[in-house]
């Protein structure tokens, strides 16, 4: 292995290795020797034949992992948390939030590691790593090491997501480049499908610790197939400063909100000193992290594309939809499970039905960005989004699978169209070092609006949960109507059938609860729905997308300028 020492365009010393295959470092002629195997600069050639194919697999199969670990465990919380000590289902729920904000804050460390380590290497012992805290979720007995050990999970999930596909895409042609991002594309539908339909799965035939003890044997195994097939790629080192005082500021607000989030329900949100100093800590990390930042040369979150109109409608739209979303998914999933009766599979077959209208468009949505406003695709995706809100907002406990299944199968057809055209809103008019950065930080944003909504959408049942309850107690109980005793006439047939006054007021009380849980769900996705009206306005004041002569003019010429500050920074 011959070390190279050279300076990049950016003056960052970079490190580059050129590695011979045969074991051999004696000499130039050893490496020439290889032939077609290796390029002129001493890296391998790309993987052709078999190979190809079988790293595509491996690495989708590990994206899949990564990604369905959140609606995968999100189905089985409730079983997971009684198995953890007895918790309540909303403490289970933490492990779903914080493996989010895990992933989330792995992303920005994932090209740092990649540039000291390589793509493959940093894969490779990821996979290694992501197997261990596997393996310790699944042994975990109580809580508190499973919550921790959950979000360890998800922050090697976060540096894996992004590390997996530089490696994939890095073996397709210049051609064939955009095949291998639709193909990516098409991947980032399995937490929303597959993922809440294995989770459910997992959980009624094998145990929810099962789903675990797979990703152990899954990870080994990718490990594995992608270390043979990768074995002595050279790279190129990137000795670069890494913001770690930005990263803890971010981590700190970032939790600190997240901690509020969780526990707000349950411990009365502030009367907790615990939540009155997560709620400090927040305050103070905030307006510190942004002032760091816009005074560091390389920020962990560079907050000046926010200056850009584009980037930040793009991601503001990305983030305060997918927080719908995400939230919505998740509270749906459970309640179909404690207010319908649904099993854990079934439920799961639910989300399952999505994928059949998901998959092929999403696998498309980037060809059909080309060319086309995606303003106007925005918007009639944002205006599907709220019709199919308020189709929910109708739904009924005695809703059958079918009557669920064709507003399930409308959801998945709008989430298809969701990701990807906001992806290029948000990165229209960037382009080199700008474009890289503001692709990792909308993945950011939206992973930590995901753990934000699962919990925000929660705590809007919660609330009007008993606003519900009080408007059938004085409908039902004789408050407003006084001819009109709903409650009594039940009590006393149910008295006459031979249950006791006690027993009949219970039962009669339960339901009452469950109809008031239906009406406050129905009201989340009606306020939902609502949300999607307002952003569908909120998206036409971004510039638009579709390119005139002049505004490629002016694009060049912006390039250009970037292209100048690369060479005198």
């Amino acid at each position: 292995m011959v070390p190279i020492f050279r300076f990049g365009a950016d003056e960052t010393p970079r490190f580059s290795f050129r590695l011979n295959p045969l074991g051999s470092t004696r000499n130039a002629a050893a490496n020439e020797s290889v032939g077609a195997n290796m390029t002129v600069s001493g890296y391998r050639a790309r993987l052709r034949g078999w190979r190809f194919l079988l790293l595509n697999a491996v690495l989708a199969l590990g994206n899949a992992v990564v990604l369905s670990n959140v609606p995968g465990y999100t189905i089985l919380a409730p079983y997971a948390a009684s198995g953890l000590g007895g918790v309540t289902p909303s403490f289970g729920s933490w492990a779903t939030t914080d493996h989010l904000m895990g992933i989330a804050l792995g992303l920005p460390l994932a090209r740092w590691f990649a540039g000291r380590f390589g793509d493959y290497r940093v894969y490779v012992f990821g996979m290694l790593l992501y197997a261990g805290a596997a393996l310790s979720c699944a042994a975990s007995e109580t809580l508190w090491l499973f919550l921790p050990s959950r979000i360890v999970l998800g922050f090697i999930g976060g540096v894996l997501l992004p590390v997996g596909q530089s490696i994939v895409l890095n073996e397709y042609p210049q051609q064939a480049r955009t095949f291998g991002v639709g193909l990516w594309g098409l991947l980032s539908m399995t937490p929303f499908t597959l993922g809440v339909f294995l989770g459910g799965w997992f959980n009624e035939f094998l145990g929810w610790r099962m789903l675990f003890y797979t990703d152990i044997v899954v990870a080994l195994l990718i490990a594995g197939v992608v270390g043979s097939l990768l074995y002595g790629r050279g790279f190129s080192r990137r000795v670069v400063r890494f913001d770690f005082v930005g990263f803890i500021l971010l981590g700190a607000t970032m939790y600190g909100l997240q901690t509020i989030f969780n526990m707000g329900n349950d411990f009365d949100w502030f009367a907790s000193p615990i939540l009155q100093t997560a709620l400090v800590v927040a305050l103070i990390g905030l307006p510190c992290f942004v002032i760091w930042e816009l005074g560091e040369r390389r920020p962990a979150i560079d907050v000046s594309l926010f200056a850009h109109r584009n980037y930040a409608i793009g991601v503001g739209c990305s983030v305060v939809g997918f927080l719908v979303i995400q939230g919505m998914l998740s509270v749906f999933v459970g309640n179909l499970q404690l207010l319908n009766g649904y099993s854990s599979s079934l439920a799961g077959m639910v989300y399952f039905l999505m994928i059949l209208v998901a998959a092929p468009l999403g696998a498309v949505m980037h060809e059909l960005n080309r060319g086309v406003d995606v303003r106007v695709i925005s918007f009639l995706c944002f205006i599907g989004l709220s019709v199919t809100f308020t189709w929910f907002g109708l739904y009924d406990k005695t809703a059958s699978f079918d009557r669920i299944s064709w507003p399930m199968l409308s959801f998945g057809f709008f989430i298809a169209t969701f990701f990807a055209p906001l992806g290029t809103l948000a990165m229209h008019g960037l382009s080199g070092p700008k474009l890289i950065r503001a692709a990792e930080e909308l993945a950011l944003f939206r992973n930590a609006a995901g753990a934000f909504g699962i919990v925000l959408m929660g705590v809007v049942q919660f609330r009007r949960l008993p606003f519900h309850q009080l408007e059938l107690a004085d409908h039902v109980g004789g408050r407003r109507f006084a001819s009109l005793d709903l409650l009594g006439q039940a009590t006393d047939k149910l008295e006459a059938a031979g249950l006791s006054a006690a027993r009949a007021q219970k039962a009669l009380g339960g339901l009452m609860r469950e109809e008031s849980a239906l009406l406050a769900l129905n009201d989340a996705f009606l306020l939902g729905a609502i949300v999607f009206v307002v952003l569908a306005i909120v998206v036409w004041f971004a510039e638009p997308t579709k390119i005139t002569p002049w505004r490629r003019q002016r694009l060049a010429k912006l390039r250009a300028e970037e292209l100048m500050e690369l060479d005198h920074p």
